[in-house]
């Protein structure tokens, strides 16, 4: 398995947040209304509304529109890609980039 470092990042930043933390916590529990998410936070719809945008950019949330309500739900493939990044990441493998010549400066 490739690692992909570049996308990898851009999740664990956008779940840099204990906000969106605490959404995907939520989420794990099976698809969401933005109402019924509003209702576990102290904050604003808009405030929601750019969490959820920067969980959806990173591809862990689906939103399904129904009406005038925007429905959340949590991407189970990408969640699975991220945990085995991570596993990969502190795991010795056989394709751990250490195992891999190339990046190291000796001969």
């Amino acid at each position: 398995m490739k690692m992909n470092y570049e996308e990898n990042a851009k999740i664990i930043k956008a779940l840099a947040d204990p906000n969106r933390l605490k959404i995907i916590d939520i989420l794990s529990c099976g698809e969401k209304c933005a109402c019924d998410l509003l209702e576990e936070f102290d904050f604003t719809q808009p405030t929601l509304s750019h969490h959820m945008k920067v969980l959806m950019e990173c591809g862990l949330v689906s939103c399904r529109k129904e009406g005038l309500w925007s429905h959340y739900s949590l991407n189970r493939v990408q969640c699975d890609k991220l945990m085995l990044f991570l596993m990969n990441l502190v795991t010795d493998t056989d394709e751990c980039i250490c195992k891999d010549k190339s990046h190291c400066g000796c001969k």
